[in-house]
């Protein structure tokens, strides 16, 4: 009778390590963009793609981290994954054919072009995978909801900032990051709309676009002062437009002369409003915004009705205010 027993035992400790197994979760990990939450108390944790518009900016690690805390909050797992510049709109269209055939519970999308997914994002609808938008919205209504800067309004804040620089006269200049994405579009019209409101008598230069590079957008820069030697200002609609402007105005010998104004808070950028190289900028909250992305994502996996727009907020910051505690929380540097 012991080897039956013996058998029985046996398979008994199997199952009991089994379970163990399918319930151990882990901690918190990254490898490879695969962000893992904390353990789930059910099994198998729900799988969360997150597919953004970059990589290279830090802005885009500070969403990656609010992600990541907000996973390990909830007990889920999410990949985090962005091309390597946020001109490869092909490459960010594979990235979301691969997250649709991992068949995940929920996406969260940051879109490079607003139209190019539509075709993709409909085969997302058609499986039963809800889709939540960040930092720019899509054309279309399958997203349930968008986690975003309100980007008009905090581009109309920084035209109002431009125009007191200014003192309300001359030239200004635009460097925008593209022309294709919402966020994109919604900071040159919101800049526009500014400047026209605040100090309608001051020239705003045609918008040129630097798709977020430095280089790209310092030579952009140079070309806009040399065109218009009487040029009082220039904003720069993303971290890489802005530090691209400044970094011409530096090249050009127009330090001082050419009041900068730009977007986003990333260290070059905080390290430049502290030594009055670049007038102000307005910070986005990044973390907060990669925190909300994962929270609307299991709310729609539980069921919850969200609201369409999700305003993640922002501020404008000098070297006036740049340590002020509730600026310093959502600078991402």
């Amino acid at each position: 009778m012991r080897k039956p027993i013996a058998a029985l035992a046996a398979l008994a400790m199997c199952a009991a390590l089994a379970a163990c197994s399918s319930n151990d979760g882990g901690g918190a990990s990254t490898t490879g963009g695969t962000s893992t939450g904390g353990a789930s108390t059910t099994g198998a944790k729900p799988f969360i793609s997150i597919v953004s518009k970059g990589f290279q900016h830090q802005f885009w690690q500070a969403v990656k981290s609010g992600a990541e805390q907000k996973a390990t909050e909830l007990g889920v797992e999410i990949e985090f994954v962005g091309p390597a510049s946020e001109t490869e709109v092909e490459s960010q269209m594979t990235m979301l054919d691969n997250a649709l055939a991992k068949k995940p519970a929920a996406l969260g999308f940051a879109a490079l072009d607003s139209k190019a997914a539509a075709s993709t994002l409909d085969k997302f609808k058609a499986a039963g995978i809800p889709v939540i938008a960040f930092d720019s919205g899509v054309d279309s209504d399958i997203p349930l909801t968008t986690a975003a800067t309100d980007n008009k309004a905090a581009a109309k804040e920084a035209a109002k900032q431009m125009c007191a620089l200014i003192n309300n006269k001359g030239k200004v200049g635009m460097i925008v990051h593209d022309q294709t994405s919402k966020s994109g579009m919604d900071r040159r019209d919101g800049f526009q709309a500014g400047m026209a409101a605040y100090c309608p008598d001051v020239t705003v230069l045609e918008p040129q676009y630097g798709a977020g590079d430095q280089a790209k957008s310092a030579d952009i820069a140079k070309a806009i002062m040399a065109a218009n030697p009487d040029i009082s200002g220039i904003f720069g609609s993303n971290e890489g437009s802005a530090i691209g402007a400044l970094k011409g105005v530096e090249e050009a010998g127009m330090s001082g002369k050419v009041h900068l104004v730009g977007f986003d808070s990333g260290k070059a950028q905080t390290d430049a409003i502290r030594a009055g190289t670049m007038d102000g900028a307005i910070t986005q909250d990044p973390v907060g915004m990669g925190a909300a992305v994962v929270q609307a994502a299991v709310d729609a996996i539980n069921g919850k009705t969200l609201a369409k727009f999700i305003d993640t907020g922002f501020y404008w910051y000098t070297k006036a205010n740049i340590d002020d505690p509730k600026i310093a929380a959502v600078l991402y540097d």
